[in-house]
């Protein structure tokens, strides 16, 4: 059986069609611009793919509540054409298929939960670090919705004590977006996070700020795992950075085997960045199942 994957990001929108075993057959990239402008291409493609089914990962905050009148609605984004788009209404009516919806980032977590590094686990977390921030939550099994989802780039930081950035984020301000994103780092530090790999201090202040995302996590959401990707994860020298510092923060006050081994812990991501396409094939299999 075949099932349609989108992974609707702010800047690209990524079309694939996959199986049930996480194969992904054939992919394009359409560019996120207006809802008039790129969803016409994007139903275009899935039109005649004979699929059962589609799973969108969509970057948000978006409505998850079926029982809302606003369901499927991208809502208060700062990408204004896209402010009350019906996501999921759109994709409906046009194919005739069901849908599966969730946000990015759980998208995300949900295709390492069934092929990646959490599998076969049931609390996780996965953050994204990249044109933003965003997280991931798993609790007992499935993916932590709530009175919306996880909106976890805006918790907000202690700043260090050297750092005097005001922060990135236009609404929070130093939230963990605003000092630790891909656009902070660079306005930071004058260059993107590529041509700064050869500055340890770069890569201890961002440490920094993320080590305090995973203290929050463990004290809060108690997961058996701690997940990043995104664009300035592949600075791989922030790995043994965060994990220390998380330890350092947490101070002993939990002692668990999983923490004692934060190497197996703290990880990066483990699906070649194909995790979120992925996760929008499980969306599609939960569709119909």
């Amino acid at each position: 059986m075949l099932y349609g994957a989108l992974e609707a990001g702010g800047t690209k929108m990524v079309c694939a069609i996959g199986n049930e075993n996480g194969e992904i057959l054939e992919q394009i990239s359409i560019p996120t611009t207006t809802p008039q402008e790129t969803m016409p291409p994007i139903i275009a493609y899935f039109k005649d793919k004979k699929i059962a089914s589609i799973g969108v990962a969509c970057f948000g905050p978006i409505d998850l509540n079926r029982k809302s009148e606003t369901y499927g609605c991208i809502l208060q984004t700062p990408k204004i054409p896209w402010r009350g788009f019906n996501m999921v209404k759109c994709i409906s009516d046009a194919l005739g298929i069901p849908v599966g919806f969730d946000t990015d980032v759980n998208g995300s977590l949900l295709g390492e939960a069934t092929w990646g590094c959490a599998k076969g686990l049931e609390n996780a977390v996965y953050f994204t670090i990249g044109t933003g921030v965003g997280a991931g939550v798993m609790t007992n099994g499935k993916m932590l919705h709530g009175m919306l989802h996880p909106e976890a780039g805006h918790i907000m930081m202690v700043v260090r004590e050297d750092d005097h950035y005001q922060g990135k984020c236009p609404t929070h301000g130093t939230c963990l977006e605003g000092m630790a994103a891909g656009p902070a780092i660079e306005a930071r530090w004058g260059a993107s996070a590529k041509e700064l790999a050869d500055r340890p201090e770069v890569w201890d202040l961002e440490s920094y700020y993320l080590a305090q995302a995973v203290m929050n996590c463990v004290m809060l959401l108690s997961p058996q795992i701690i997940i990043f990707g995104g664009g300035v994860m592949h600075q791989q020298q922030l790995f043994p950075l965060i994990r220390q510092k998380s330890l350092e923060m947490i101070k002993g006050y939990i002692r668990t085997p999983l923490l004692t081994d934060i190497d197996h812990y703290i990880v990066p991501a483990s699906l070649n960045d194909n995790q979120g396409i992925m996760g929008c094939i499980r969306l599609a299999m939960d569709a119909v199942n």
